[in-house]
Order: C-alpha cells, then structure tokens, then sequence
C-alpha cells in the first residue's frame, strides 16, 4: 500500500483549510499514486474560539450541510483511494468531539473514532492549552479493515498513552495513524521520539500527518504547530518526513516487512500483563 501524509498549514478558515487539501492531495495523488492519503487533525478548523468551532463542526448523524464530511468521501470516490480525514470537529448538540473519519475508494464510511486523550496541559514556555473546554472525550478503541490490512486509530496527544496502542495491537492493526496538531515545543523534543517508540513497541507502521505553521487561538493569541508528518516502520525507522512547509510525502506500507519484524521479535507474545508491585 501507497500512504500519503498530507501536511496543512492551517487556521480558522474551514473553505481555505478545505481547498487547500484537495490542492495537496491533488498533487499527491498525480505525484505519486497513492492508494491511501492521511489528513492532519482539526485541519478543516484550527484555532478560533468556541463559537468559531461550533459553526465549523459538522452534525454527522443527519441531513446537516456536512463540507468537511463530503470533501472526504468526494476525494475518496473521485481518485479511487482510502482516505483517513485526520480529525474534524464533529458536533452533537452543543457538544464537540474531535473525530477522525476513514472513507473507502468507494465512499462508504469505514471508522469513526472520537479522540480519547484529551491535551490539557502546560508547556514549559506557559501556553495553556485546555481541549476539554471545547471538546468531549472518545471511550472506544477503534480499527478498521482496508487495502487488506487493519488500521488502528489515535490522534495527537493519544500518543503519549502507550497502553492505547497495545489495545490497538491486540486489536490486529498493521498500521496505526496519529494525525496531529502538535505544538512546536513539545514537538521539537517528543514528536519524533515517541512516534517512533509507539511503532517499535507496537511493531506496526506509524503514519502521522501533521499541521504546521502559525494559527491563532480562541484568545487571538498566536499558536505554531510543529509539521513534520511522516511515516514509521515497524522496525522504528523514519520512512519519509517533511520538514515545515505545507506538502505531502509517500511511502509504502509493506506488510511483509511488519512480518519479518514481529517473526524475529515476538514481543507481544513475551508480554506479561501479570506484573504488580511487590507488597
């Protein structure tokens, strides 16, 4: 399988953040000829403040003007191809969930996973970030079956749970996406390392596509997020990875090499989940 990450600069303005992805996966898609393309999380509305994303989110259970939805079955249906659309704000009620969305090559919705992890931290330079002001929390692990492998779904700050990506091992995935909006602090010190330790510890391909660039928060207040989508082996090796412009990069998942790994090392097999601190 052919995956594409898909790298946005994106901001508030969900019919720019809209065109500007079907532009990248254009240009992937004829570049390249992938069979599966990843979007970023909250790419369709980054930043703002809550009303903003409120009208931005999209009521996935009716006959609601759904844009963000339909771009993502559209391109799906129109190039042939998986396509995982990262996250989105997906409303329910006055209630918002971000949610990632897998469509096959023929439309039809394939997962639909609420983010569990919500980022409710402080970074060393004092930005406060608080997403369970505006969003709810996910509670189901979810994987889904496509191009004949099991995909595995977590966003962003799921990252730093491990236990989440056991359970989505033990669940079968081959390969476990991560789209994201991570900052550019922390991202310059844990994006690469904690990516690359979920796959080896999973043995399973890593694809993180990421935002990048500067957006403004709920405050006006100017947030940059750190880009460098890419694509992890099994064995933990960097496959592909952009830098921090907007663009695309592709590699090619290969289930035989996720074969040879977990063969020669069958970690989830040595597991003991039996261990508990001596009394």
């Amino acid at each position: 399988m052919r995956a594409s990450v898909i790298q946005i600069e994106a901001g508030a303005d969900k019919a720019h953040n809209i065109a500007a992805a079907g532009a990248l996966i254009e240009a992937a898609v004829a570049a390249d000829r992938p069979s599966l393309v990843s979007l970023p999380e909250m790419w369709s509305c980054l930043g703002g403040d809550r009303a903003t994303k409120l009208a931005a989110g999209e009521i996935l259970g009716d006959a609601s003007p759904k844009p963000a939805y339909d771009f993502l079955r559209n391109t799906a249906i129109r190039h042939g191809i998986t396509v995982h659309g990262g996250s989105i704000g997906e409303r329910e009620g006055d209630h918002l969930f971000n949610t990632t969305l897998v469509f096959g090559p023929d439309g039809r919705e394939l997962a639909r996973y609420r983010k569990i992890h919500l980022f409710d931290v402080t970074t060393p330079n004092g930005q406060g970030y608080r997403e369970s002001a505006m969003f709810g929390a996910g509670d189901a692990v979810v994987t889904c079956e496509a191009a004949g492998m099991t995909l595995g779904l977590a966003i962003c700050y799921d990252i730093r749970f491990p236990e989440l990506f056991l359970a989505l091992r033990r669940a079968g995935s081959d390969v476990i996406f991560l789209p994201a909006a991570f900052t550019a602090e922390t991202g310059r010190d844990h994006w690469e390392v904690l990516l690359r330790a979920r796959a080896i510890e999973t043995q399973c391909w890593v694809v993180a596509a990421a935002t990048t660039g500067w957006h403004r928060d709920a405050r006006a207040q100017p947030r940059e997020t750190f880009g460098h989508s890419m694509i992890v082996s099994p064995w933990g090796k960097v496959e592909t990875m952009l830098g921090t412009s907007a663009g695309f990069a592709t590699a090619t998942i290969d289930p035989a090499a996720t074969a040879r790994v977990r063969a020669a090392m069958p970690v989830l097999e040595h597991r003991r989940l039996d261990l508990r601190p001596a009394a």
